[in-house]
């Protein structure tokens, strides 16, 4: 009886993928995008860490693997079950990708304001890495409900944007490395920067919580976890330009920074064709 079941049954079919080649925040933008525009695909959660893809689906799992090979990430299919619809109910946590939404956003701001007024190219970055978080964590949030197509050019521009910005800011690095000018203020470095590392703290605990009810959240807290790397690599960064009385370890973070975000941009770039 089963081949004569209606579609709406309270079974489904659990899959789950590993993506061998999906490794950052972007990444698990792009395949969220790319299975949410499937009428059979329910509800989906991601492992970044383990690089698996749990989908809830109606009928057979071809069509999700087809359209997960077209991203040309290395997906395998590891095993495919049915579940029940209560399962693949689970509300995504959207309150949570709001908050942490807005104290990227705010901070973003904040350490742009004083990285200017401090002229450390370390904060600078760090806000731009804040920028770019925020931007994963909104087109995550407008990706729910959007098109396909809405999606895609959602993620070129916030691609675009960040590649501009890492740009510029590599430029401005090779600039001072050339011209001499005054020395970043290393206590507004150190104390904004520790700042910075509370927000991102104080979102790892929000984020974690989440994480028990929504794996998908785990990509999240992995994007947060190198931005502590990120908050103590520019306190770091203070404390030498305070000893050693060089702007050179300000510089040094900032330029790593900007790598880090324009290679994230060119990785959203290339999944967004």
């Amino acid at each position: 009886m089963n081949s004569g079941e209606p579609a709406g049954r309270a079974e489904l079919e659990r899959s789950v993928f590993l993506v061998r080649l999906m490794d950052c925040a972007a990444e698990e933008a792009l395949v969220r995008a790319k299975l949410e525009g499937l009428a059979a695909v329910r509800a989906l959660d991601v492992d970044l860490a383990a690089r698996e893809v749990d989908v809830f689906h109606d009928g057979a799992p071809v069509l999700i693997e087809r359209a997960l090979l077209e991203l040309r990430l290395g997906v395998t299919l590891l095993r495919s079950e049915p579940v029940d619809a209560v399962e693949a109910g689970r509300p995504v946590q959207s309150g949570v990708l709001r908050a942490v939404l807005a104290i990227n956003a705010v901070f973003f701001l904040l350490e742009a304001a004083f990285g200017l007024l401090a002229r450390s190219m370390g904060l600078l970055a760090d806000s731009l890495d804040m920028l770019a978080d925020a931007c994963v964590y909104g087109f995550s949030l407008v990706a729910v409900h959007g098109t396909i197509g809405a999606k895609k050019r959602i993620a070129r521009l916030s691609g675009y944007g960040q590649l501009a910005l890492a740009a510029l800011g590599i430029l401005e690095v090779l600039r001072r490395a050339t011209v001499s000018g005054g020395l970043p203020d290393d206590r507004t470095m150190v104390v904004v920067a520790a700042l910075a590392l509370g927000a991102n703290v104080w979102t790892l605990v929000l984020l974690r919580r989440a994480k028990s009810g929504e794996a998908h959240m785990r990509a999240s807290v992995i994007v947060t976890s190198n931005d502590v790397i990120v908050n103590l690599g520019v306190i770091a960064a203070g404390v030498l330009v305070g000893l050693t009385g060089s702007g050179i370890p300000d510089l040094v973070v900032g330029a790593a920074v900007f790598a880090v975000v324009a290679r994230g941009a060119f990785r959203i770039l290339a999944l967004a064709r």
